[in-house]
């Protein structure tokens, strides 16, 4: 598999969220991935960044956070210049995707756990 630099918005310690398991699946599939959530904690080995760090060569970003919050890191997102975006359940953004889709930014309505899944990630 492809390695794709990944950064998970909206991370969280709590293992019921779905932004922990996609960072432990990631981990799990052998993917570089980078997490960033409201506080600051660990996923195994995984520090949760709580400032918008600058990163390079990211390829996605998986979003698990609701599109109300989601303006506050429109132009922090595009300014890594992903790939793609996937936008999980219940983070469908139209005024988001239309945003990256002008910068020639990949969008996707997926799961990310069941990309990873699949093979399809």
């Amino acid at each position: 598999m492809e390695k794709k630099k990944t950064l998970v918005i909206g991370a969280s310690e709590n293992k019921e969220r779905y932004s922990n398991m996609a960072v432990q699946k990631l981990i799990s599939h052998k993917q570089p991935v980078v997490a960033l959530g409201a506080k600051k904690g660990k996923i195994g080995d995984t520090i949760i960044e709580t400032e918008k760090i600058p990163l390079t060569d990211i390829d996605t970003v998986t979003l698990y956070i609701n599109p109300a919050r989601q303006p506050a890191y429109y132009s922090y997102i595009l300014s890594l210049h992903p790939k793609r975006i996937i936008f999980n359940p219940g983070t469908e953004n139209e005024e988001l995707e239309m945003l990256a889709k002008k910068q020639g930014v990949a969008t996707m309505e997926a799961c990310t756990l069941v990309l990873l899944s699949t093979g399809q990630y």
